[in-house]
């Protein structure tokens, strides 16, 4: 497994290595010990799958009181990823990064506490697959306006589908600075 980083600390994008043969593949998708030698010392208390169709766009949310590191993953299509910086001492914070994932190829995008999520479905369908280093707790969630201008978020969307976005996250508010 590679671990790659990004322009923002702490968030890493992991390549597994593929073996394929006339059979199929074959993929490691996580290993403490390395996990914690590139990520840090993380425990993951809950498991979450999505199953959306083709253009739909999720987030960007996070957890006020109890944030959440999510390790995500699609095991079904394409997605790009997003994270933003929302910890008001760091030094990239309001700043975002962005990754295709795909099943195919395997990717991994690991965002640690104090950053916003979301995911827009490039593919016709997408299942995605995150592994969560704190509980959801109704009521603790926060949410930005995905096309927030002060963030500027370069969403690949495609002509070809309507965007697909939930009531909550249309009426989100937009990203408030207070660095």
């Amino acid at each position: 497994m590679q671990y790659c980083d990004t322009r923002l600390a702490g968030v890493m994008i992991l390549i597994p290595t593929i073996r394929s043969d006339h059979r199929g593949s074959f993929r490691e998708c996580f290993r403490e010990a390395d996990f914690i030698q590139h990520c840090g010392q993380y425990r993951f208390v809950q498991d979450n799958l999505s199953h959306s169709v083709g253009g739909t766009l999720r987030g960007l949310h996070y957890q006020r009181r109890q944030p959440q590191g999510k390790l995500v993953q699609v095991m079904n299509g394409t997605i790009f990823d997003v994270a933003v910086d929302i910890r008001p001492d760091s030094a990239t914070y309001g700043q975002w990064v962005g990754q295709e994932l795909s099943a195919e190829r395997g990717e991994m995008m690991w965002i640690p506490p104090g950053f916003a999520h979301g995911f827009y479905v490039i593919s016709a369908s997408a299942d995605v697959f995150y592994k969560c280093t704190d509980y959801y707790l109704p009521g603790d969630e926060g949410a930005i306006r995905w096309d927030c201008p002060r963030l500027a978020i370069n969403w690949p969307r495609s002509v070809l589908r309507s965007l697909v976005i939930s009531d909550k996250d249309a009426c989100a508010p937009g990203f408030v600075d207070r660095s």
